[in-house]
C-alpha cells in the first residue's frame, strides 16, 4: 500500500506509540499542522540524519493543539502512529509552503518476547543505576515493548534509526540487548576509574608486604 503523505522532517526519531510535544515556529509547518488537524489527518516525520534525509519515518497524529501564539507559533501534542518508509519526496505541492512524500508501510512484528525483554530491562535498568538516573515509562514491565524503551538506553541518533529500520520485536529487542552489553562493562570501568581519581592525594590504608609468608 502507497499513500501521499505532507512531511515534517527532523533530526529525530519518533517511535510508534511515543507521544511527542512539539514548537511549531516555521510558517510552512504552521500550516502543515493546521491543515492536518482540520483534515484529522496525520503527517509524518521522516528522519534527518547527519548526511541527510533518511528513507524511514514514523507517521503520527496531532492529538491537540495546545496553545497558538499571538504570531502563530504553536505547541502541539502528537503521538507516533506506525513506520514509513519513503519511496519519493514531493518537494513542491501546489498552494502549500510544506512538501510530501509518496510512502508505503513495511509489515511490522510486534508480537512480545517476554523473556527477552525482561533480559533487556534489567539491563536498562543497571545502566541507569550506573549513571544514576531514574526513569518511570508509564507502564508495567509486562506492558513494555522494544519502541518504549528504546529512547533511554542511551542509543545516538544513527542507532535509533536503525533500530527504526528493524520491523520484528526480536529483532529490536536483540539489538538493545547487544547494545547495552557493551555499554554497561564501559560504564563500571569509568566508575571504577573515577573512584581512582577520588583516592588520588588521599591517605590510604594499605597492608604491606609480608616476607614471612
Amino acid at each position: 500500500m502507497t499513500n501521499f503523505i505532507p512531511i515534517f522532517p527532523l533530526g529525530i526519531v519518533v517511535y510508534p506509540g511515543e507521544k511527542l510535544n512539539l514548537h511549531i515556529f516555521e510558517t510552512r509547518y504552521q500550516q502543515l499542522i493546521t491543515d492536518c488537524y482540520a483534515e484529522h489527518k496525520p503527517f509524518g516525520i521522516p528522519v534527518v540524519l547527519p548526511n541527510g534525509l533518511a528513507d524511514m519515518g514514523t507517521i503520527v497524529e496531532i492529538s491537540e493543539i495546545v496553545k497558538i501564539y499571538d504570531d502563530g507559533k504553536m505547541d502541539i501534542s502528537t503521538k507516533g502512529l506506525k513506520v514509513f518508509r519513503t519511496l519519493e519526496v514531493i518537494k513542491s505541492i501546489p498552494d502549500k509552503l510544506y512538501s510530501g512524500a509518496i510512502v508505503t508501510y513495511p509489515s511490522n512484528e510486534e508480537q512480545q518476547n517476554r523473556l527477552m525483554m525482561q533480559k533487556v530491562v534489567a539491563a536498562l535498568r543497571a545502566l541507569h543505576n550506573a549513571i544514576h538516573v531514574s526513569k518511570d515509562f508509564k507502564k508495567t514491565d509486562e506492558e513494555l515493548m522494544s519502541y518504549d524503551i528504546a529512547h533511554h538506553a542511551g542509543l545516538s541518533l544513527e542507532e535509533e534509526y536503525e533500530l527504526l529500520g528493524l520491523m520484528h520485536e526480536s529483532q529490536r529487542l536483540e539489538y538493545l540487548k547487544r547494545h547495552l552489553t557493551k555499554v554497561l562493562p564501559l560504564l563500571n570501568e569509568m566508575e571504577s576509574l573515577k573512584e581512582k581519581i577520588k583516592l588520588n592525594g588521599h591517605f590510604k590504608e594499605l597492608k604491606g608486604f609480608n616476607f614471612d609468608i
